[in-house]
This record gives structure tokens, sequence and C-alpha cells, in this order.
């Protein structure tokens, strides 16, 4: 797939431009773009570089792009990017798979240590100069049931494994001979794994199969004092049924990183409720990502001008990488 001599790369950005771009600019025409001339950037261009991966004007402006190869997003879900005429075309569509996947993982263990520790507890009470002795809870024995085997799941399961949390995955199919876990379950198993665990984390990928298969019906099958971990996507969940489940007491308490809708609005019930951490989309946004990001790339650009397999090929029916 190498392209033209001097290609033209379209770079769709939002506040700022992405870091390290010389060589690309060297050899090729790189056009910077926001959304909303984004038509004309694409127009003649030969691959696109989406990173403001937050950004949905793509399918705007899809019909000015007839030559365009290649499009690279800045980040590892690709739900906002994928839309029919996409899907349908020849155009190769790649992500930032490795990124994210170690401060995610690092993110959810500080989640779970928080809830066990109870450390928001220990800031309230710091806050009120109260002096107040507890106990809290270990991590070492208790179940986690990770929903979601790509690359960011798997790398969770085993930060989680290394202190002693009891591990199950699962994944779009099952797979018996895991060389991590042993048994990746399958999604359809979701309900009678529920009641086992202490810690559901939601970390799959957005997709028709997906899109809120956390309802009511999976907050009552979690054992009570369960708690719910959201770093996928907030469609994932039905926001509604969550909410029910914490005020009921059905299940102990939530933290959540992402939601259907971003930023989370004011006066939302997820804001204030008892047991309830909220983050705004951080997990994976570690010191120096940026510079991850673009150097990813840089080097997948380096790979399309060279006509070499690119790393990271989507399988956009899937909505992600297969087989990672």
């Amino acid at each position: 797939m190498a392209p033209a001599a001097n290609p033209a790369v379209a770079v769709l950005c939002a506040d700022h431009r992405p870091p390290g771009m010389a060589t690309v600019e060297e050899q090729a025409e790189v056009r910077y773009t926001n959304a909303d001339d984004l038509a004309d950037a694409i127009d003649g261009a030969d691959a696109l570089f989406v990173w403001d991966f937050f950004s949905t004007a793509v399918a705007d402006a899809w019909t000015a792009s007839g030559a365009i190869s290649w499009i690279h997003v800045a980040s590892a879900g690709v739900d906002r990017l994928l839309f029919p005429a996409l899907v349908d075309s020849d155009v190769v569509v790649t992500n930032s798979r490795g990124v994210f996947e170690r401060p995610i993982a690092e993110y959810v263990l500080g989640l779970l240590l928080a809830f066990a520790k109870d450390l928001p507890g220990t800031l309230r009470a710091q806050e009120a100069g109260r002096w107040v002795h507890r106990e809290t809870q270990g991590l070492g024995g208790r179940r986690a049931l990770v929903v979601g085997s790509g690359p960011i799941g798997r790398e969770i399961g085993r930060l989680l494994a290394a202190v002693g949390v009891e591990v199950s995955l699962v994944g779009r199919a099952r797979r018996d001979s895991d060389s991590d876990f042993g048994v990746v379950h399958a999604s359809t198993d979701l309900l009678s794994l529920l009641p086992d665990a202490d810690y559901v984390v939601a970390a799959a990928p957005l997709t028709d199969a997906t899109r809120g298969m956390f309802g009511a019906e999976a907050f009552a099958a979690m054992r009570p004092g369960a708690r719910f971990v959201n770093i996928g996507r907030g469609q994932l969940v039905d926001e509604a049924a969550l909410v029910d489940a914490l005020r009921s007491g059905r299940i102990a308490g939530a933290a959540l990183d992402v939601f259907a809708q971003e930023p989370l609005p004011a006066g939302h019930p997820l804001w204030t409720l008892d047991g309830v951490l909220v983050s705004p989309h951080m997990a994976g946004d570690v010191v120096g990502w940026h510079d991850d990001l673009a150097r990813l790339f840089v080097a997948n650009f380096g790979r399309w001008r060279s006509g070499a397999p690119l790393h990271n090929i989507v399988d956009k029916r899937l909505g992600y990488v297969p087989g990672s």
C-alpha cells in the first residue's frame, strides 16, 4: 500500500498539533486542520491522522475523501471514527494500541486500592480534621471480573493478579487454553459470572454487541458489596440502571472514568452518590502520552511510505484489532 512519491497527509487537530512530526513533514505535504475545515484538508489527501480522537467530524467530511487509503487514530478505541461508509470502504484504519495499556491498568489498580483502603474516607476525615481509626480491606484473595480480553483488559488482569487478586477474563468468545489466564470466558456467560466478583471492570471496546451490556440485569446479578469500574466507554453502561443499583445499595460503589455524555453534566447524580469515584476520562493519560501517540503514528507512517505492513490494523466490522 505504498503511497505516491509526495503524499498529502491531513491531520485533524483540536487545540494543539501532535509533537515530533518533522519526519512526516519532510516526506509529505502535511495539512493541519480543525473539524470545520476538515473537508477541504482531506480533498485529495492520501492519508488522515485523527489526532483529535474525540472528534466525530470525519463522517461529515467523508464525501471529500476520495484519495484516502489510510486513517490512523490517536486512541485505542475507534467507535467515534467508524461509520458505515468508512466500514464499507477499502480504507485501512489503524489505532494506537500499545500506548494506553499499562497506564490504564495502573489506574484501575489505584481505584481498587482506593476502595479497599477507603482512601476517599481518609481524605474526608482529614479535610474535617477528624481522627477516625478503622480497619480496611486487603486485595489479596479478592475476585475481579475483567470484561474485555484485548490488550487493555489483559494488562489490567496481569497487574491485578500480581497483587494477589483472583482474575477472571471475559472476551467475545470462550477460549480454554489462554496463555495468561487459562480460560477466557465468553461474553454470553457474563450474567453467570457476575455473582462471584468483588470487582467488575469494564474494559471492552464499544461495539454493537457491547453497547449497554451493563444494565439493570447485570447490576442485579452482582453480589452485594461489589464495586463496578468502567474505563472502557460510557455507552457500555445503562447509567440510569447504575444509579438505581447504587441508590438501592444493590452494589457498594463504582469508579467511573468514562460516561455516556462527556463532560459529565452538572447536577448528574453520579457526581454526588455515596461510594462513587468520578474522573474525567484520564485513566490512560500519563505524562508523555502525547509524545508516545505521535511516535506511534510516525513509525506507522514510515511503514506506509515504504509499503511495509502497518501495525495495529483494525477490523472495521469488529471494531478493534483482532487477535490483540
